[in-house]
């Protein structure tokens, strides 16, 4: 917590900006309500005052650059998308051509289960992954960009001893479409996003709407004189902003709320996506793509309660430690949980992975959760009950999403042609 009650020094960027919501606050019409008040604070700042995030992760990737090249530079930023920078854009283009799409884990593992079907002999063996056609994307990428919903992409049987033991690994890592299929080549399918970007005299409230209700993991901010990105706002940094706004008024008024108070968490028990200890951790991976869900819990067989949680960038292990699974016929969730976390040790590499599962309640208040979430650096937390049974899962984006709500009609046209709206948009 970096102020105290009664501050008006802010020892960080992050709590400088929560004293310009505190500013305006105070000057808001006695009548609103504090989500409007809070709504009107974040239409005020424009996005160029957010902190810029650390030089590692604002991170380009050329749209030359291999599958191995961009999950290795993933991991090594510890960053979940990065966007992509067409090569063959000529030096003087403007930033809306020089940006094709943003390239995601997501994205990655999606083509990663195509691999796995075939390798399985399903019925989309049929296909050619690149087959020659018009526009040189073979019919299993273009189902892909349909949100593969295809029943050959159904076929696939995670529990196969091909597709989960270390053997599809060790063939996927070394194969020539790992190896040489480049990001450019297909992009527009799995879960390569459009290239939606912010300028910097755009508001708060917009990039938090993006973050949270438009499911955006982090938001390019341009800078339309230079022609290239000025900083990448990602779901962790809004977190962390928020925990160093503690001690303002406005932050404790919101943030002392009960989780029950707010609604959280949204998913009834029943709805948890979960994964058994006993069951491979490519369903896992799958589950994730099928749900659209950044992550998800690994739980006993014999119960409710959580061991372990997965997440969409923990593929990186798989792809990049061989030495996790060559012992392993079948890969498990619980054998992956365990395999990692010797790795980690043993390489001396700190990842929530070697944390314990953490956890909150109903009756916690929406602060704690905040603290949690921030200093463990972690993007989901589990709400149990009192003998430990999951209860729920709340994200950084559920989070961000009671921060602030959409105007009627705020967007106007601004995700033209550019992205498809949310089932309950009222744009």
């Amino acid at each position: 917590m970096m102020i105290e009650e009664g501050s008006s020094t802010p020892r960080s960027p992050e709590a400088k900006v929560g004293m310009q919501v505190e500013d305006l606050w105070d000057v808001q019409e006695p009548q609103l309500s504090p989500t409007e008040k809070l709504n009107a604070c974040f239409e005020s700042i424009p996005v160029s005052d957010f902190p810029p995030a650390p030089s590692s992760q604002v991170v380009e990737i050329n749209s030359d650059s291999s599958l191995a090249e961009v999950v290795k530079l993933l991991a090594q930023h510890k960053i979940l998308s990065a966007p992509v920078v067409d090569v063959k854009a000529p030096e003087d283009a403007s930033w809306i051509d020089r940006y094709i799409g943003i390239v995601e884990f997501a994205g990655i593992v999606v083509s990663i289960l195509h691999q796995s079907e075939k390798m399985d002999g399903s019925a989309a063996l049929a296909f050619e992954l690149f087959s020659e056609s018009e526009n040189g994307i073979g019919p299993a990428v273009a189902a892909a960009a349909n949100g593969m919903s295809s029943p050959r992409y159904r076929s696939l049987h995670p529990e196969s001893p091909t597709a989960t033991s270390g053997d599809f690994f060790e063939t996927l890592t070394s194969s020539d479409f790992y190896k040489n299929t480049k990001v450019g080549d297909i992009s527009g399918s799995f879960r390569w996003a459009p290239f939606l970007a912010l300028q910097k005299s755009n508001s708060f409230l917009t990039m938090l709407l993006l973050l949270s209700k438009y499911r955006m993991k982090s938001v390019p901010v341009v800078d339309p004189g230079e022609q290239k990105i000025d900083n990448i706002i990602t779901q962790s940094a809004v977190i962390h902003m928020l925990e160093e706004c503690a001690g303002l008024h406005w932050f404790e008024s919101w943030g002392s709320k009960k989780l029950s108070e707010l609604g959280l968490p949204l998913m009834k028990p029943s709805h948890i996506i979960k994964v058994y200890e006993d069951e491979p951790v490519l369903q896992a991976f799958k589950l994730m793509r099928q749900k659209g869900v950044g992550g998800i819990p690994v739980v006993a067989s014999n119960g409710r309660k959580a061991i372990g949680n997965i997440s969409i960038r923990d593929i990186q292990f798989l792809l990049l430690a061989p030495e996790i699974y060559k012992e392993f016929r079948s890969i498990m969730a619980k054998n992956f949980l365990t395999a990692v976390r010797s790795y980690l040790e043993e390489h001396q590499k700190d990842s929530p992975l070697l944390k314990n599962m953490v956890t909150c309640t109903r009756d916690s208040t929406l602060k704690d959760v905040i603290m949690k979430l921030d200093s463990m650096k972690i993007h989901r937390i589990y709400v149990v009950d009192g003998l430990g049974n999951l209860e729920g899962v709340i994200t950084l984006r559920d989070i961000i999403s009671k921060l602030v709500h959409e105007p009627r009609g705020y967007f106007g046209d601004f995700f033209d042609g550019v992205l498809p709206l949310p089932a309950n948009s009222r744009v």
